[in-house]
């Protein structure tokens, strides 16, 4: 159970550092206009065309980061999966069915996220593209392996 917490604490940690880093890297959206129309996703939910900068959404700082200075993105990313598979792997260690779940669910997020950047011109837009790609095959990779291990221990109890 401490280790579970220390590596709770520092996940969180990271998620929370990094989430900061990305906010201030994106928020170089406000100096260029020229952008709104291509990075502000979120704010375009709400206004037809931005004005000015206080039409533009906290959340299109990620966006803007992740397209043009991706490493702080990635590495919120990466933590908050860590996150995820962490807790969830606390809940269900018990209910290996559950996780299995949970893994063939977050691999078909990170395919659906993936295949919606995989055009963009972007060096930040390509990264996600590949770590959404991977990370989606490593969750998939990882519900054959535990399918197996869970269909071999149920034949050893059966027979």
């Amino acid at each position: 159970m401490l280790w579970f917490l220390v590596q709770l604490v520092l996940a969180t940690t990271i998620l929370l550092f990094a989430a900061l880093a990305s906010w201030y890297e994106g928020s170089a959206i406000l100096d260029n206009s020229w952008e709104w129309n291509y990075s502000t996703p979120f704010s375009q939910l709400f206004h037809v065309e931005i004005q000015n900068t206080n039409q533009i959404s906290q959340l299109d700082h990620f966006v803007y980061a992740a397209k043009f200075q991706p490493t702080f993105p990635l590495i919120m990313m990466i933590s908050g999966l860590y996150l995820l598979l962490l807790i969830g792997y606390q809940l269900f260690k018990s209910h290996k069915r559950r996780f299995v779940y949970l893994l063939s669910i977050l691999a078909g997020t990170l395919f659906i996220l993936s295949y919606s950047v995989r055009n963009s011109p972007t060096t930040g837009g390509q990264i996600f593209f590949y770590f959404g790609l991977l990370s989606g095959i490593l969750c998939i990779t990882g519900v054959v392996i535990i399918y197996f291990i869970f269909k071999r221990s149920a034949k050893e109890l059966i027979g």
